[in-house]
């Protein structure tokens, strides 16, 4: 795991204070090593920084080149199959100077050209300059774990793990894309390639990026096809799923240094403990985070209950409202751009702990979206199944009844829900209520916000298009894991880990079982209320019965309360002060009522403060 960088510059050659001032605001990605070249005749400058994590000696460090001399590579992540793709290039007539991954992707590329992504698992951004065709080609992993952002300018290109690198040699005026705004009240993100960064773009995950003669090319090499889906024998697919998460694990745990795993007590993170190789798991190092706000809030004893069953050295942390606070300015910095994700926080001080024992550690990300583990689904597939049986016209007549009566304002909203096609009403887990949304708006800014962006329109259209002859679920599965899951969840987890120099590894997205996942059929994803059933079916007689059925949780954190407590004071002094007002967004006194409702509990808009909040503190944080 590492940050890396570069220039191209056709015109000027590229400085080498420049590129060490890219890859100097990401020290903490990477404190194990520093590496840069300029390479002056091609108007290149390339820059890494390091965490060592497989072979520890020099001969790893990066920027490395070819044996040749022809090819130089910046690399963050790991290839976890690097030792059978290394033995293959051997039988080819490779010999390698280091043990390292990185030298095993270079001299891949080398042989096999663009066509080497094929046989990787892992997760991955790199970019490799070709000296003799002048091109760099760089490329991001399948599911966007590892992020990679870029610019195109005048003369060239410059290419980050992180967009404050970007940012630190900018030199033309720098800005805020105005037009995204309203997506990221629609999210709490914003999805796509495009950033709240004017100019500054994200590599999609399974993309490649070409630059050659000043020109830049963007293709996928990889997508998730959800379409054919076989019923199967429910046992064979349990034991299917099981034997890759297993794989996956295996292959999760090469490293050369300590490792751990973050162990929220919830089913994901605990499979992962109970499906290490049998001893693996004893005395091995875990990690939980609470708040001290009560049950609902603390999901330790479930964590226990794990770590006692296979005999972890288990630590936990507990974080407060001050805490939570003193660190948000901090969180801005590190996330890039605005994110309304507040457990976040909880993971950054758990990775704290962690990194005061380990280097890398496993987690359980990602395995909702693969199997359908949000009650919202469940939500979206009832009135899925209503719509087929009353017709969407039903509904739009009730809907107009129910406006006629005040006490059924919050029946009218799902009963316009359900007059909505999925393509329509579904935006994912993280959507915002339109209403709340448009009634802060001022009225200066409420003309730009409905306009919105075409590009990021045409993204999210993009997705309901190939998916429109999939069930509703697999379509809603599919939507998440392009923007709920990459841009937020992953994008969570990459800067808070490696804010503490943390390599953070999600075995639930080994590519193989992903594919395989949207193979299992919808209907032993989710039956009835009961979500993520094959993947519980899995793992029956592997954990304990209460672990497997339990209340999904997943680090919540209790915005609620501490915004009518304290952070009441911080979120008001803050919305309401002159600065937030001369942005022009929102409209004062609809933030003043937003504030007051949520204080006196007359409403629960914590969420749509929190989300406030993050857009406000980062404008602040950089600048704009």
């Amino acid at each position: 795991m590492c940050g890396i960088a570069g220039i191209i510059d056709i015109k000027t050659v590229p400085r080498s204070e420049d590129i060490g001032a890219m890859i100097a605001k990401v020290a903490y990605r990477g404190p194990d090593g520093v590496g840069q070249i300029c390479l002056d005749s091609d108007g290149v400058a390339l820059g890494h920084r390091r965490l060592s994590i497989l072979d520890l000696s020099p001969a790893g460090s990066q920027p490395m080149v070819s044996g040749s001399g022809r090819l130089w590579v910046v690399f963050n992540g790991e290839i976890y199959n690097y030792l059978e793709i290394r033995r293959d290039l051997e039988v080819l007539g490779c010999t390698f100077r280091s043990g390292s991954d990185t030298e095993v992707l270079l001299y891949a590329y080398e042989q096999w050209g663009p066509a080497c992504l094929e046989r990787f698992m892992g997760m991955y951004a790199f970019a490799i300059w070709d000296r003799e065709k002048r091109e760099l080609f760089a490329a991001r992993d399948r599911l966007g774990i590892k992020p990679l952002y870029y610019r195109e300018t005048a003369h060239g290109l410059h290419f980050a793990s992180e967009i404050k690198s970007i940012l630190a040699v900018q030199t033309d005026p720098r800005g805020v894309d105005a037009s995204l705004i309203d997506a990221y009240m629609n999210f709490g993100y914003v999805p796509g390639e495009q950033t709240l960064h004017k100019g500054i773009k994200r590599l999609l995950p399974g993309h490649t990026l070409t630059w050659r003669d000043n020109k830049t090319k963007i293709s996928s090499y990889w997508d998730l096809r959800f379409g054919e889906q076989g019923l199967g024998e429910i046992d064979d697919c349990a034991d299917r799923i099981n034997g890759l998460l297993k794989d996956s694990i295996a292959l999760h745990l090469r490293s050369d240094v300590p490792l751990g795993v973050f162990l929220s007590g919830g089913l994901d993170s605990s499979a992962v403990v109970a499906l290490l190789s049998p001893g693996a798991s004893s005395g091995l190092k875990t990690f939980s985070v609470a708040y001290d706000f009560g049950p609902d809030y603390d999901e330790t004893p479930y964590a226990r209950e794990v770590a006692a069953t296979f005999s972890t050295d288990h630590h936990e942390i507990r974080i407060t409202p001050q805490q939570f606070l003193d660190f948000v300015p901090s969180y801005i910095w590190h996330m890039d751009e605005p994110v309304t994700e507040a457990a976040a926080i909880s993971l950054y001080y758990v990775s704290k702990l962690a990194r005061e024992h380990v280097v890398v550690c496993l987690s359980g990300e990602g395995s909702d979206e693969l199997f359908g583990g949000y009650d919202f689904y469940t939500y979206n597939l009832a009135i899925e199944k209503a719509r087929r049986i009353f017709g969407a016209g039903f509904f739009r007549k009730l809907t107009g009844l129910a406006a006629k009566v005040r006490r059924f304002a919050k029946l009218r909203k799902y009963l316009e829900l359900a007059g909505r096609p999925l393509e329509e009403r579904y935006r994912g887990i993280s959507s915002y209520e339109p209403g709340k949304k448009s009634g802060l708006y001022s009225r200066g800014f409420a003309g730009c916000a409905a306009e919105g962006n075409a590009g990021c329109s045409a993204f999210i259209e993009g997705i309901f298009t190939r998916s429109q002859n999939w069930d509703a679920l697999s379509r809603m599965l599919y939507f998440d894991m392009k923007t709920w899951l990459v841009d937020d969840l992953l994008i969570k987890a990459d800067r808070m880990s490696m804010a503490n120099s943390i390599e953070l590894r999600v075995p639930f997205l080994d590519h193989r079982l992903v594919e395989y996942a949207a193979t299992v059929s919808s209907r032993y994803k989710i039956r009835g209320t009961d979500t993520k059933f094959i993947f519980k079916k899995s793992m029956e007689g592997k954990l304990p019965q209460r672990i497997v059925q339990r209340r999904k949780m997943g680090f919540p954190t209790p915005l609620e309360i501490m915004f009518r407590g304290e952070l009441y004071d911080y979120a008001h002094d803050t919305l309401l002060s002159s600065q937030a007002a001369g942005r022009g967004y929102f409209d004062t006194e609809a933030v003043k009522r937003l504030l007051l409702e949520h204080r006196s509990s007359r409403a629960a808009n914590h969420r749509e403060i929190w989300q406030l909040l993050v857009l406000e503190e980062w404008h602040r944080r950089f600048g704009y």
